[in-house]
């Protein structure tokens, strides 16, 4: 990674001034912006993408630029015209958008220098030419909040035993995956797994599990960080969404690792959870 003169800031430093939000979808980079300006970050300037961003970001952040996936160039002037020395990422954005844009001339030559293109690969490039640019990404999680549930939580029934035995299972097997960094799902029942996350993502990753445990369902579903992970981009992270989908699967539970995975919409998970009798636990990492 390329060096840059600013310095990460540490949780709750006063010292930045503007924080950028490279925004993607969904409620995360809401919920940054909502945190740092409870926590007095003076300025907040985002960069959202057509068709990914929610529009609720232009009431939270006090500058907005709107891109197209793929304008890297655009991005980085985004922030150094603006001054702005840190920048977070934040939300997803969908699978099939990332080979569907058209890059910039800045993107398509990052790309053209990646031996391999994953989340880190490409995400850890974005880095660098954001740090030449004198624009550093730090992780988000000084303003995460309470969005990363810790040891013993846990919402809905008791484990079973044998729920208790396919989790580990399934964490053992899911690390192994996240580190060949192909996804950080698994989908097991009763010692067989049924699915485990490519470039699909989570969701569909759950109803594929989902259809091959059988018409009563039941299975454990397994998400975790990979090892080492670089919490500036791509933390594992589950929400009202992911309920949904375990609960249309019926999956039975969903197994996710302590400090190292944002749970979003935490009351609409609750519901859900206990609408569904679905439950969600935390594992050691």
């Amino acid at each position: 990674m390329a060096s840059s003169p600013y310095p990460l800031c540490p949780v709750g430093s006063a010292n930045i001034q503007s924080l950028g939000i490279i925004a993607g979808s969904r409620e995360l980079p809401l919920l940054i912006a909502r945190e740092a300006r409870r926590q007095g970050v003076p300025r907040i300037v985002a960069v959202a993408f057509r068709d990914e961003t929610a529009p609720e970001i232009e009431s939270l952040a006090d500058e907005v630029e709107w891109l197209r996936v793929g304008q890297l160039a655009k991005l980085i002037k985004a922030f150094s015209r603006r001054a702005v020395h840190h920048c977070v990422m934040a939300g997803q954005i969908a699978p099939k958008n990332l080979f569907e844009f058209r890059p910039d001339l800045k993107t398509a030559a990052m790309l053209f220098r990646l031996k391999e293109r994953n989340a880190h690969t490409i995400f850890g490039a974005i880095g660098d030419e954001l740090a030449k640019s004198g624009v550093e990404l730090i992780e988000a999680i000084p303003w995460l909040g309470q969005a990363m549930p810790g040891p013993n939580f846990h919402l809905g029934p008791k484990l079973t035993a044998q729920q208790r035995e396919d989790i580990a299972l399934g964490r053992r097997l899911a690390k192994e995956v996240s580190r060949l960094e192909i996804g950080q799902t698994v989908v097991v029942k009763e010692g067989t797994v049924l699915a485990a996350e490519g470039f699909e993502g989570t969701d569909t990753c759950l109803r594929r599990g989902g259809e091959l445990a059988g018409p009563k369902g039941g299975a454990v579903a397994i998400k975790v960080a990979k090892e080492n992970h670089d919490m500036r981009f791509d933390i594992p992270c589950i929400g009202r969404q992911t309920l949904k989908s375990c609960a249309a699967s019926k999956i039975a539970v969903l197994a996710i690792e302590s400090s190292k995975t944002i749970l979003l919409e935490r009351e609409e998970v609750e519901s859900l959870s206990q609408a569904h009798g679905i439950s969600v636990t935390t594992v050691a990492p």
